[in-house]
């Protein structure tokens, strides 16, 4: 009850959107649509994507893989947590939900340890019997798998379709689908996969070879189960499923498979592979394209309800087939984001035919094709009242996937700029002179095609250094339109620097103009980042074995993961690897101190994903290490007081499986920790004895925390729902135990510059624009209450003099 009063300000962005990973439209009104973020949870529209509402924020998780609307009875809902795109930075879920009120309210309803949920189908007939495809946990073996079935609306479930003991504990249901017109007949995929924190692998490379994916039907809700065949390639991996609703003898499959050879990351055409059509309810299929791009993170295949030659393919791009899937098209792709995760057809929305010309008179009539659609991609959701032909961006869900972000100290309002997932670095103010609020158009795009971290430049307010994907940094100057790549290369012949998918880039807090750079070692830019030198050894294990595998393309391993500066003393850096080490130098890299072996278990050889050296004392410092990639949930905080000889766990009572991603301590009271997990934002005033949930900050993961130091706003940067400003967090930095005990206090006042908020159009730019919210105007009390019964709180201001100024 602490925090509970305590209000952060959502302030996007929006524009860029966010991955998505389900649509669903309400059978009974389509009006009504549901949206299911990879990181971000669930948001309903009413109004046809004019404006969005959060419904799933007060459940404990917020990744999401799959949403179902029972066809019999569209009040009830079906919600799968944990994505199932298996990426190196998917969220995991906690099972399945299930609303009987259009989202109002929710229950989970079991499969708990199912971890990623590709699909859920409700029997079109009976609302609470369901299928869920359950994929399992992505980074080691075990959990919930398979196909499972309920029959009861949750309160029972059964494992209908598995792999054979002992891959079972590495494959799980990927897809899964219902004859329309009999839903007895299911269709089911099962797929095999696992990460490692170096490595992805799927399909026979997980199951030592053997063949135990592939399609499965059932034509007894499950009881029995054949392997299809005829026609369809062995050694598979991830399987998407469709079947057509005018002649459901129609089945397609976009199949990832491995014989002949898995082929390149990049190739977006298979050897065996592709698209495979059944025009028998699957008893004989035909290879009708090889087209399967990226499988692992895309593999859906769609059929027009209207027009069973109308087939859709999910990937980069939107890709659309007129003849079956003979052939495909890319020419529905123009002006959406690349990457696409999610498409909801609207059925009933062919448009009547015209009379035919003269000269058309013996032509056949153009097939049916329904019009409206709706895509979901990396860059949020987008809608089309023409078959796709042209594309409506709904770019008011703040479902930004924020990595790192930096502050600056523009007056009267800051700005932050961070980096995303998959949609650049982004520059922006966390407030504006407009009662309109914060709008997409506020923000600026930098670089970058995934983005981490941002540097201001300390002397050019107008000059940036974003970095990318494999430590790709970037001079951006939006003064004059400079865009100038800097990464630091090796000279011809010698050894390969290495860099991570999200590479450290900090400023230095002594030497303005000096950033330094983390890969397999550190580097140290000066001159605006034109000239760099290394500054450490390699300081990673430097294991081939772990540093040259493939995957998906983001396996990048042996490199630094965490760097910082010390506030307190110039020279004293810090930092830590994904293999587990932790270093510290004195003197700018002239020296490092291996510091690995005095971490106590478990956090010894951890990924380390965060140091936070104190403002006060720079003998003090945190680590945070987490791993989860290797099967441990388990959340890990260090602290030390002696420069790293010993430390200390502080995690205190945070939640048991729940991995900490960003460690903070207030910049003033070294005794107030902020903790940002993948579940939430936590704070500590003990030094992490005891922590306490923030609640008005959702169980989103939470990638960084700053404080401002001018304001004292905490910053929130949420991978999944963009950014949250906590106005002014001086009172929780003056909680103590002395005032917990007073009946009432009131916390100091931040001082008020008077500032005119233009009106701006807010009231003629209609409700679909996204407007972030703006600091509340005038001055802002905080009070403490010890006992709060919910009855009017009354404050009377005063001068000095005793002179009434107002009554709140």
């Amino acid at each position: 009850m602490l925090f509970k009063n305590l209000k952060a300000r959502a302030i996007g962005p929006a524009v860029m959107g966010g991955r998505i990973s389900d649509i669903a439209i309400d059978p009974r009104n389509p009006f009504v649509f549901y949206v299911g973020l990879a990181h971000g949870g669930v948001f309903k529209t009413g109004d046809n994507g004019v404006s969005f509402d959060p419904i799933f924020d007060k459940q404990p998780v917020l990744s999401i893989g799959a949403i179902a609307i029972a066809p019999s009875d569209s009040d009830v809902i079906w919600v799968g947590t944990g994505e199932a795109n298996d990426r190196n930075s998917s969220g995991w879920g906690n099972g399945v939900y299930r609303s009987t009120d259009g989202g109002e309210n929710w229950q989970n309803v079991g499969l708990k340890e199912s971890r990623a949920i590709g699909r859920i189908v409700v029997d079109p007939r009976k609302s609470e019997v369901a299928y869920v495809a359950a994929s399992g946990h992505l980074w080691t073996d075990g959990g919930e798998r398979g196909l499972f079935r309920t029959t009861d609306a949750g309160k029972t479930w059964k494992l209908i379709l598995q792999a054979p003991s002992p891959h079972n504990a590495r494959t799980g249901c990927c897809d899964v689908i219902l004859d329309p017109g009999n839903s007895e007949i299911v269709y089911a995929a099962l797929y095999a996969r696992q990460r490692t924190p170096w490595s992805f692998s799927s399909g026979p490379d997980v199951t030592n070879g053997e063949d135990v994916g592939g399609i499965f039907k059932s034509t007894n809700g499950g009881v029995s189960w054949k392997k299809l065949a005829g026609g369809l390639p062995l050694q598979t991996g991830r399987i998407g499923l469709a079947i057509s609703a005018s002649n459901p003898k129609v089945v397609m499959a976009l199949v990832q498979s491995y014989e002949g050879g898995s082929g390149q990351l990049t190739d977006l055409r298979s050897k065996s592979g592709g698209v495979f059509r059944s025009e028998d309810g699957g008893e004989k299929w035909t290879r009708t394209s090889a087209i399967d791009p990226r499988p692992f993170y895309f593999s859906q295949i769609r059929i027009d309800p209207a027009n069973d030659q109308r087939v859709y393919q999910l990937g980069f791009g939107l890709l659309v087939s007129d003849d079956g899937g003979k052939n495909f098209r890319e020419d529905l792709s123009e002006k959406v984001h690349p990457d696409c995760h999610a498409f909801a057809i609207q059925p009933g929305t062919v448009p009547p035919p015209k009379p035919p010309k003269p000269e058309d008179k013996n032509k056949p009539p153009k097939p049916p094709v329904c019009q409206r659609v709706l895509l979901g991609t990396d860059g949020g959701v987008y809608q089309s009242f023409a078959a796709g032909k042209g594309w409506n961006h709904l770019n008011s869900i703040p479902a930004g996937e924020f990595y790192r972000i930096t502050l600056d100290d523009t007056k009267p309002y800051f700005r932050i700029a961070g980096g995303l997932q998959d949609n650049e670095n982004w520059v922006g103010p966390s407030a504006v002179p407009s009662k309109e609020g914060i709008r997409n158009s506020d923000w600026t795009a930098l670089a970058g095609g995934d983005g981490f971290y941002v540097v201001f430049d300390p002397n050019d307010r107008d000059t940036f250094y974003a970095e990318s994907q494999q430590g790709e940094v970037h001079r951006i100057n939006l003064r004059n339109g400079e865009l100038r790549r800097l990464r630091p290369e090796p000279t011809e012949g010698a050894p390969r620097y290495r860099f991570h998918w999200n590479s450290p880039l900090i400023g230095s807090r002594h030497k303005p103009g000096v950033i330094y750079l983390g890969g397999n070692c550190v580097f140290k830019l000066t001159d605006r980042a034109e000239k760099y030198s290394v500054i450490s050894p390699d300081l990673t294990h430097n294991d081939p074995a772990r540093t040259t595998t493939t995957g998906s393309g983001a396996e990048n391993y042996g490199v630094v993961y965490s760097l910082t500066e010390s506030p307190k003393r110039a020279g004293l850096l810090w930092a830590g690897t994904d293999d587990g080490r932790l270093w510290i130098t004195e003197n700018d890299g002239g020296k490092w101190t291996e510091l690995t072996n005095n971490l106590p278990e478990p956090g010894r050889g951890q990924w380390v994903v965060r140091i936070e050296p104190s403002n006060t004392d720079s003998n003090v410092a945190y680590v945070a290490t987490n791993a989860y990639r290797s099967g441990d949930d388990r959340p890990m905080i260090l602290r030390t007081v002696d420069l790293g000889k010993t430390w200390q766990p502080v995690v205190g009572d945070l939640p048991a499986n729940d991995p900490v991603e960003a460690v903070r301590e207030d910049p003033v009271n070294p005794k107030l920790l902020y903790a940002g997990t993948h579940f939430g934002l936590f704070a500590s005033f003990d030094q992490g004895t005891h922590w306490i949930r923030i609640s008005d900050v959702p169980a989103v993961r939470i990638d960084d925390v700053q404080i401002h130091p001018r304001t004292n706003d905490l910053v929130i940067a949420t991978h999944g729902r963009s950014i949250a400003i906590l106005d002014d967090s001086s009172p929780l930095r003056e909680l103590t135990p002395e005032i917990a005990a007073k009946p009432a206090h009131l916390f100091s006042v931040r001082s008020v510059t008077g500032a005119y908020l233009q009106p701006g159009f807010a009231d003629s730019n209609g409700k679909g624009i996204y407007r972030g919210a703006n600091p509340a105007e005038g001055a802002l009390f905080t009070v403490w209450v010890k006992e709060f019964t919910g009855d009017e709180i009354k404050i009377a201001v005063t001068k000095s003099t005793g002179q009434p100024v107002a009554n709140l």
